[in-house]
């Protein structure tokens, strides 16, 4: 039984993401002649924060590896205009050697207290035991994947456009959002910051 902590991978991003963003919404007025690279923050902010015109980020697309619990990933695919691809616990067997040998990732809970954490651990280890068991006694990885808490490891990639990541991060770094949730969201926006702050914001000092 192996405890990890949540990561964020960027896959891929719209090449030269602000200027596509911005030639594209040009094209509206038929402005492209006025594009001027070191103009382009103020451009967009004033289409998509004063005029509203959010329609525009859309041009822009980003994929992320996501690795968190599958609680977790009940709620990203909550977000509809995007596509998903996850980990399958139904056709991956955790008992082969290329999938651990029974040795399955987890992750805590986040506030535990220590004995809580001891509590989790112990918790973990009894359904780590039970799939393996399960495995074993000639159960199929679909069946034996009830046995398999939330906190079970998985990993789901996920695509969608920036008009969407930034619905993603408004809700999912709010207060109200699960704290591991708000771990996921964090992160994503701190890659999108860097690789395109015209849109998402500079990146905040750590």
């Amino acid at each position: 039984m192996r405890i990890i902590e949540p990561s964020v991978e960027l896959l891929w991003i719209t090449p030269d993401a602000a200027k596509q963003v911005e030639m594209a919404t040009r094209t509206c007025y038929k402005s492209e002649d006025s594009y001027d690279p070191e103009k382009t923050a103020a451009f967009l902010d004033k289409i998509v924060n004063q005029y509203h015109h959010e329609s525009v980020v859309e041009h822009g697309v980003a994929s992320f590896r996501i690795i968190c619990d599958r609680g977790i990933t009940h709620e990203i695919v909550r977000h509809r205009i995007a596509s998903y691809s996850q980990e399958s616990t139904r056709y991956v067997n955790y008992c082969k050697d290329k999938h651990g040998a029974g040795d399955l990732q987890f992750i805590y809970p986040l506030g535990m207290t220590e004995v809580m954490r001891a509590f989790a651990e112990h918790a973990y280890t009894v359904e780590q035991g039970l799939y393996n068991d399960a495995i074993q006694l000639g159960f199929t990885p679909q069946m034996a994947r009830d046995f398999l808490p939330n906190g079970v490891k998985t990993e789901i990639v996920m695509t969608t456009n920036f008009r969407s990541w930034l619905n993603f991060i408004k809700l999912r770094t709010a207060k109200g959002a699960h704290p591991k949730m708000q771990v996921v969201a964090k992160m994503v926006q701190s890659i999108l910051c860097k690789e395109v702050p015209e849109i998402f914001g500079q990146p905040q000092s750590s």
